[in-house]
Formats: structure tokens, sequence, C-alpha cells
């Protein structure tokens, strides 16, 4: 509840064995072993070792739910403005991005935070962190204006009622097939599938097909354009 990030550098070849061996050194020292943990459906999180290792610890482990703002919503807003400081930092000071990840983490959690009223490390230890500079809450309020302007931009109101039709926005990723295509050449959009359900304000749970089995069911409102006429109609 207090709102405190970590940022710790990862490879991506790291495996299950490896994220474990960082949550004992970087958290479990720190905080112990939780009741429960929130993370999302990232590979290294759903795989049966990282779900027996938890079992071990006692812990039990609940995945986010995809667009959902009280959790996923809050990690994406972390990390883009994470990824905001280090760009202005390697910028800046130059060097590699990880050398500056503890005085950014240091800013990150000893500035003010609208959603508790107050900075995480006030919570923490019921005092700010006394700071030589000001220089990197400077950068961290540049970052989070900046990433404001954005989603400014991109907000939509829109709305769906269950059983409407709407088509799919998938995005195209370098060097991967879908739908027969790479690239700019995939389909921008598949569908249209019917809405099952609301979840929170802006996110709906679709009824996909057999061959989309694996792909979690509920997407954000930006991922959704409404089908106009007979769904029925349209070739797949």
């Amino acid at each position: 509840m207090t709102k405190s990030a970590y940022f710790i550098p990862v490879k991506v070849s790291y495996l299950a064995e490896d994220y474990a061996k960082l949550y004992l050194i970087e958290m479990v020292k720190l905080h112990r072993v939780p009741l429960s943990s929130i993370s999302d459906r990232g590979t290294q999180f759903t795989s049966q070792f990282w779900k027996s290792f938890q079992m071990g610890l006692g812990t039990h482990v609940k995945l986010s739910t995809t667009f959902h703002p009280q959790t996923d919503g809050k990690a994406e807003r972390t990390i883009q403005t994470l990824k905001d400081m280090l760009r202005v930092c390697v910028n800046d000071f130059k060097g590699n991005w990880d050398d500056h990840l503890p005085l950014i983490e240091f800013a990150y959690n000893n500035s003010y935070h609208s959603s508790i009223g107050m900075a995480p490390f006030v919570v923490l230890y019921g005092k700010r962190c006394r700071s030589p500079i000001g220089w990197f809450e400077e950068r961290l309020k540049t970052a989070q204006s900046r990433q404001k302007s954005y989603a400014d931009v991109k907000k939509r109101d829109l709305e769906f009622d269950v059983n409407d039709w709407v088509y799919l926005k998938i995005s195209p990723m370098k060097g991967v097939m879908r739908f027969g295509k790479k690239g700019k050449l995939s389909p921008r959009y598949v569908g249209p599938y019917q809405i099952l359900r609301r979840i929170g304000k802006v996110a709906y749970e679709l009824e996909l097909p057999n061959e989309l089995a694996s792909v979690h069911l509920v997407f954000h409102v930006s991922m959704l354009k409404k089908c106009v006429g007979d769904p029925t109609s349209i070739i797949p």
C-alpha cells in the first residue's frame, strides 16, 4: 500500500529459477515472505517452477487481469515513467541505463504520489528522505507530465454494451507470423467477436474462438472497434 517501487535490472535470458533467486535477495530479505502476491501473466510467472516455488513459500499467487487499472494499469504507468526518466538520464549523463537505476529508484520513491497523498518513503519511514539535489525530482515531474500529455491525446471515451460485436486490434510484431502475414502486412483488426461482459470502466470480456483459446479474454476499450452491420455476413 506504500506504492514503493523496486527497479531491478534483469536479462532477457533469465529463467524462472533466476527470478526466484532475485525474489529472495531483493524482496524477501526486506519484507519477509508475503501471504499473497499479484503478478502479470508473463511466462516466467505462469511456469510450473514459479508456481511450485511460491507454493513452497506458502504464498498464494494471483494473476492480474489485463488492462485492469488497479493492477496492470498501475504497473504499466510506472514502467512508462521509468523509461522516460532513463531516457533523460542517458541523454544528459551518458553511460549505461542500468547505472542510473539506484538514483532513479530513490527519486521515484521520494517523490509525491497523488494516490496516497505523500511520498512512498514517508509512508515507510515517517518522513521524507533527505536529498542533496532536486534534479531527479524535477526530471520525474517532467516525465510524469509528458506521460499525461501522451495519455490525454490518445484518450477516447468509448463504451460498448453486452452482446455488441466488436473488432479486436492486434499489434504487429517484427518477425512474428500472424494470420499468414508478418509485420506491417498483418491485419490490424480481427473478428468480429461478441462482448460477454464489462470489466470495470474500461475493459471488456470477449467470446473468442477456439483457435484463440490461449489468449486472455479481457481487453482494454482502446483495442476494440465496433462492428457496424450484420456480423454473421462477414467472411473470416
